[in-house]
């Protein structure tokens, strides 16, 4: 049986030993010419896209079953406890961003499909750091009596995968809030569309 994972330790990080995040310092002059000084967390892996990561919002079509989205479970030491995202995944130095999607789909979950749109780069905390994504929309075709693919996880991932009718995302956020789970932003904003677009247009 697997045990739970736990801090063991919080300690200030040497920039010498960062081997994924930066510190930057940043002055600039604000609009009345007054000189300021901006701190920020800048990610040092971004590739030849100038895209650090993707989101993978999937939507599985199924002959039978109701229209149904990938979420993950995963647990995340910066807020110590398990977040509920969208299936999610850095660029690779030579990847595309689409090219990173289809991929870390299938790393994290096991299924393949088409991407059909990708997001402008968008910036999830710009107060505080640099980092930047695209979220990828990619449909997955299911035909009767196929069976749950196996997922691709590398050594040291720790993710469970479930697929979830869209009809019941934004209440099922919602329970896993109350569960103690912490729910991702990206996710979040994307269900609360959904269920916007049903329940007030």
């Amino acid at each position: 049986m697997p045990q739970a994972p736990k801090i063991t330790s919080v300690d200030a990080l040497p920039a010498d030993e960062a081997k994924w995040i930066e510190f930057q310092k940043i002055s600039w002059s604000d609009q009345t010419g007054k000189s300021r000084v901006w701190e920020a967390a800048s990610r040092k892996t971004r590739g030849k896209s100038g895209v650090d990561a993707v989101a993978i919002a999937t939507v599985i079509r199924h002959p039978k079953n109701p229209p149904s989205t990938i979420i993950i479970l995963q647990y995340r030491p910066p807020v110590d406890a398990v977040c509920v995202e969208f299936p999610a995944g850095l660029v690779d130095e030579k990847e595309t961003p689409k090219e990173a999607s289809i991929r870390e789909l299938h790393e994290e979950t096991g299924y393949k499909g088409e991407v059909t749109s990708m997001s402008p780069t968008i910036f999830s905390d710009p107060g505080m750091s640099t980092a930047n994504m695209q979220l990828a929309t990619v449909e997955v075709q299911l035909k009767e009596g196929d069976k749950e693919p196996d997922q691709a996880l590398d050594d040291g991932e720790f993710i469970e995968r479930l697929v979830v009718p869209l009809e019941e995302l934004y209440d099922r956020l919602i329970q896993y809030d109350q569960e103690g789970k912490r729910v991702d932003a990206r996710l979040w904003h994307w269900a609360e569309g959904l269920h916007f677009a049903k329940t007030m247009l």
